[in-house]
């Protein structure tokens, strides 16, 4: 495409009920909410981008409003030179909106979801996969990990993910030493050889709980420790209990920015740095994050916990990386995952497969996910 011109936006939320709520150390998701954009030009092309809503998810109409009333318009019937020009406009015209109703996360995450579209868009209409519109050497398939493993019968999805064909899994933990210590351990003495188990606390400690933790924990075979403090704990917290531990750190989902993203990879305390394309920056930024934690000999791994057009543009930017970074995939049942992205990859020998097809390889099947959309607003 020699420029992007788009007519019309479109936003959509659904809303899918779950028998059993997702649980993390801060609260639980008791339905499953995604927001979608699709952009369209004057030629026809379109492309589809997923906005973060995951907490509180009440918030997912709320970021609609945003998009309708004050983002979208602002690429409606304007013209740009690629998705990376859409981006930088965007972040600079919508930064005083984003101080003036103290909401940066929220306006990030409707701008990452334009960004995502627009690739998709310029993607499709070139006819090659995002991969490798973002890097002719990039993967046919990623490694992936079974995320979102609630505390209650922990051992059991794991048995249940290893059936589906998954080789890593992560645990939810951050509900107490007792309860997230046997979990782990039962968890561990089932793994099998080339298995990798991870555990995520969702910020729940403070430093000194951290510490006792880590050291509850010695000896198991654990790849990474995510977000055991806040995010916003300082560099000096996190480096002292990466001394502490035996092991890796993993963190970044919380950012926003590259100047964030620089400070945590020069920081030195971050094993697996973790953006999400959904909750900041979009292809365009976290492409070069992406690179940022592949030059400083880190892994990039995706952080991702929605609905399928998000996991697939992660997909995407994980096989353009072309590192050893794994998957999110969460386990939970998620119709919203499968439904909002067709035709799904297929998971081989605990690799997510991508196709040939066009931009993203996916889009919704709003006909068969029809009774659980909520919203839609075209704006043109």
């Amino acid at each position: 495409m020699s420029e992007i011109d788009i007519r019309r936006v479109d936003c959509y939320v659904f809303r899918a009920p779950i028998d059993v709520p997702v649980v993390a150390a801060f609260g639980a998701f008791r339905d499953r909410s995604v927001v979608l954009v699709r952009v369209e030009d004057r030629d026809g092309a379109f492309g589809w981008g997923e906005v973060w809503c995951n907490f509180p998810n009440f918030g997912a109409e709320h970021r609609v409003r945003w998009l309708e009333t004050l983002l979208a318009p602002r690429i409606i019937d304007r013209s740009f030179e690629s998705p990376e020009s859409a981006f930088v406009a965007l972040t600079a015209e919508s930064h005083v909106w984003a101080l003036q109703s103290g909401e940066p996360g929220a306006v990030a995450q409707c701008v990452a979801g334009i960004d995502i579209a627009l690739w998709d868009m310029v993607a499709r209409h070139r006819g090659i996969p995002l991969r490798h519109l973002l890097s002719p050497s990039a993967l046919e398939a990623v490694p992936a990990y079974a995320s979102g493993i609630n505390p209650d019968g922990a051992s059991d999805t794991v048995e249940r993910a290893r059936a589906a064909g998954f080789r890593n899994f992560k645990l939810k933990i951050g509900f107490g030493e007792n309860r997230d210590l046997g979990n782990m351990r039962e968890i561990a003495d089932g793994l099998a050889d080339g298995e990798r188990f991870m555990v995520d606390a969702n910020q729940a400690w403070d430093l000194p709980t951290a510490a006792d933790m880590v050291d509850r924990m010695a000896g198991l075979p654990l790849t990474w420790l995510e977000e055991p403090l806040p995010a916003d704990r300082p560099a000096e917290e996190w480096r002292a209990l990466r001394e502490a531990s035996e092991f890796a750190l993993a963190g970044g989902e919380n950012l926003r920015g590259e100047e964030a993203y620089r400070s945590l990879v020069e920081a030195g305390w971050c094993r697996f740095v973790q953006p999400d394309v959904c909750k900041w920056g979009g292809v365009t930024a976290c492409r070069r994050v992406a690179r940022m934690i592949a030059d400083a000999g880190l892994t990039y791994c995706p952080h991702f916990l929605a609905g399928g057009i998000g996991l697939l543009a992660s997909a995407h930017l994980l096989a353009a990386a072309n590192g050893d970074g794994l998957l999110e995939v969460d386990f939970n049942a998620n119709p919203l995952r499968e439904g909002l992205a067709t035709p799904y990859p297929e998971l081989v020998d605990g690799a997510l497969t991508l196709d040939d097809a066009p931009g993203l390889g996916v889009a919704p099947d709003l006909a068969a996910v029809r009774d659980m959309q909520v919203m839609h607003v075209e704006i043109s």
